[in-house]
């Protein structure tokens, strides 16, 4: 009776744990995010999807070793694309220069700087995640195994996304990790939203932060950004673009007050 009662206290105190619609990471144990994630729409979704795609992997077997082969493949080449995405797509300025683009941006990335803690912002939107994923993996499954490497290779990235999305959680939670590796990712991506953003864009692998020169240990390496929660959306910057700026229906700030780092998510706690 363990479980279900500690899930129904977990829903009857969910009020106190929300920002709005989302919940708060800032006032979360672990064993709440592990209630909130484990239901956690997007995530059902994903879990969904893997069933399906393993099947349509089955289904349409073609080999073990035509269909192994894109599991290695995806796993060595999905850091390096997420980086790709997060340096040159989710921190560029383009994308709220455009009208067109301006509330992908915001969504995407821009709120997430702005309130690291929300739930809701931290998660992307599977209308997002789900065709990026399929554009990275399955041609290079395909390539390696047919129509089963093809599903292979989805699904080993949708399983990645999820191993990804749970430790980015956790690197925002209130909480101090007990396993030496989460602490040090943690650390790492605590630097990269409260000291300097152009760095450290990795999640669970920081290989090719190393790789491409954009990988720092701690906050002595690098002077504070001005742009760590506007990624460089300033005033003057929102005067010009305004898009963005009318959809939060507020001027865009460095330091907003629901982004002040807790105790416990602040570089010098997690190291």
């Amino acid at each position: 009776m363990t479980a279900p009662r500690s899930g129904l206290r977990f829903w009857r105190n969910a009020a106190s744990l929300r920002t709005g619609r989302s919940f708060d990471l800032g006032k979360m144990t672990l064993p709440q995010l592990w209630m909130a994630y484990l239901t956690y729409p997007s995530i059902l979704l994903y879990f969904a999807l893997i069933i399906a795609s393993a099947v349509l992997t089955v289904h349409f077997w073609s080999g073990t070793l035509r269909t192994v082969l894109p599991i290695p493949a995806v796993i060595a080449i999905y850091p390096t694309a997420w980086y790709l995405i997060h340096r040159f797509v989710l921190h560029s300025k383009w994308l709220y220069k455009s009208r067109w683009t301006s509330s992908t941006w915001k969504r995407i990335h821009f709120d997430h700087h702005q309130d690291p803690h929300l739930l809701d912002v931290l998660f992307g939107s599977p209308l997002n995640t789900v065709p990026t994923m399929a554009i990275i993996t399955m041609p290079v499954g395909a390539l390696i195994g047919g129509l089963s490497g093809m599903f292979a290779a989805f699904t080993t990235s949708l399983v990645m996304t999820c191993i990804y999305e749970f430790f980015h959680c956790i690197q925002h939670l209130a909480y101090k990790p007990r396993w030496k590796w989460v602490a040090h990712i943690k650390q790492l991506h605590v630097l990269h939203h409260f000291h300097h953003e152009d760095g450290n864009y990795g999640i669970t692998n920081y290989l090719p932060d190393r790789i491409f020169g954009s990988f720092y240990r701690d906050a002595r390496e690098r002077p504070r950004s001005q742009h760590v929660f506007n990624l460089g959306y300033t005033v003057d910057e929102a005067s010009r673009y305004p898009w963005v700026m009318s959809l939060t229906g507020s001027p865009p700030k460095d330091r907003p007050d629901g982004a002040r780092p807790n105790k416990k998510n602040t570089p010098e706690a997690a190291a």
